[in-house]
């Protein structure tokens, strides 16, 4: 299988197998197929006038972008049930239609979205460390949380995908366990489920990693590979999780499944079962794809975070891992280029993606505020660029190669 990309997506690991379109005063031919190994065979075939090129998808070693795959012919996998009440609940609606739309927010909401933010990130903080100083869950506190986030994504879901980009070295459980509430509730509407499922799904996604709180923080903080001694015992969260909440009033059999199958994976591969796909239900595959999503966007270090982009690329090269059906779904869902990120314009400009488009993705309405050429700020001003052929998007940037930290960005310029 083949596809055709612009020589701006071309990265090392892509297998080329010819040029399709070249500038009208270039003449170059590729003397053979093969790998790209470096950025500097991608620098001589732009100075030699390559503007698109046909790409081998099954030779490459890295995804291509998924807007430039043939649309595949996938037929929805039979999705059997770990639990009989997973089953009957997690039914689709046929019109699904995501939240994140067209409006851009007012400073005004974003700023009391962002401290209502804080607040649910303040009292998750505190449960979090009730548990660590030898306290008893407090599932109280975290089901009001749970709701408070079901109710901003459904007011101003734009602004609550923005800020899940926010990064907290010191707090990445908690902000980890609210970034997958408020993703899980964003897909969980846009699949149509009736709201007491929305309810229950943001729950385990809230809940999911709590057994955390048991682990030494010097397994969570470690920098480097874990050993296989400190693998196992990190695995051990799962269990603890599911441990704190099984005996709660409130918890429903959905959740416990959500939580105990979030690190499973379709081949069998994950834990702590091993199970595959037959015995996953189809809210534990949406558990595993908001939870992998999340740990890639949003890592304790800023400089090993993955742009959304590339991890939707990751879990769309996992066939064999995530339900394939249900990660094209979740991507239509947030978007080619989800809210809160950084992409490049053809006119050397950086914008910040501050809404979707539902009829054409591949045009949000951008945040211009920052000229790439000339690596300064500008004048912030929204291009919608659906409404703007000569301006395009060519790139998705990760902020620190343009010294831009992401966090002060969302919250210094989204309040003006």
């Amino acid at each position: 299988m083949h596809a055709t990309i612009p020589i701006n997506e071309l990265v090392p690991g892509m297998f080329v197998d010819s040029v399709h379109k070249l500038k009208s005063d270039a003449d170059v031919k590729l003397k053979s197929r093969g790998m790209v190994r470096n950025s500097a065979i991608i620098a001589k075939l732009e100075a030699d006038g390559v503007l698109e090129l046909n790409i081998d998808i099954k030779q490459s070693q890295v995804p291509v972008p998924e807007h430039y795959l043939p649309k595949p012919e996938v037929s929805p996998p039979q999705v059997p049930s770990y639990t009989r009440v997973a089953q009957n609940t997690v039914e689709e609606s046929e019109a699904q239609t995501s939240l994140l739309n067209s409006n851009v927010p007012t400073a005004e909401v974003f700023a009391a979205a962002l401290n209502q933010f804080e607040v649910q990130n303040k009292k998750l903080q505190i449960v979090y460390g009730n548990i660590l100083g030898g306290e008893a869950l407090q599932l109280h506190l975290v089901n009001d949380i749970s709701q408070e986030i079901v109710a901003s994504v459904t007011q101003n879901s734009n602004v609550m995908a923005i800020l899940t980009r926010l990064k907290d070295k010191q707090g990445f459980n908690w902000r980890h366990m609210i970034n997958c509430t408020i993703l899980m509730t964003i897909f969980a509407k846009y699949l149509g489920l009736k709201p007491h499922v929305v309810t229950q799904m943001a729950m385990a996604a809230m809940l999911h990693d709590i057994g955390k709180s048991k682990i030494p923080q010097s397994i969570l903080e470690k920098a480097t590979p874990y050993t296989k001694h400190e693998r196992r015992h990190w695995q051990k969260h799962v269990a603890y999780s599911v441990a704190m909440v099984k005996e709660e009033k409130g918890i429903t059999p959905l959740v416990i499944d959500m939580i105990v199958n979030h690190h499973e994976r379709l081949d069998g591969s994950g834990f702590p079962r091993g199970l595959s796909a037959e015995k996953l239900s189809k809210a534990a595959r949406v558990m595993a794809i908001v939870d992998e999503y999340a740990s890639l966007t949003t890592d304790q270090s800023s400089e090993e975070a993955i742009e959304p982009v590339h991890a939707l690329r990751i879990l769309l090269s996992n066939k064999d891992k995530f339900d394939e059906v249900l990660v094209h779904k979740f991507i239509r869902c947030i978007g080619i280029h989800p809210v809160g990120t950084i992409v490049k314009l053809t006119n050397d400009r950086l914008g910040l993606v501050m809404a979707g488009n539902k009829e054409n993705p591949k045009a949000p309405i951008v945040r211009v505020f920052y000229n790439a050429k000339h690596m300064h700020h500008v004048t912030m001003k929204d291009v919608d660029l659906n409404d703007n052929d000569d301006i395009k998007i060519i790139a998705n940037v990760k902020p620190l190669d343009y010294q831009i930290n992401l966090s002060r960005l969302l919250q210094e310029n989204l309040l003006v």
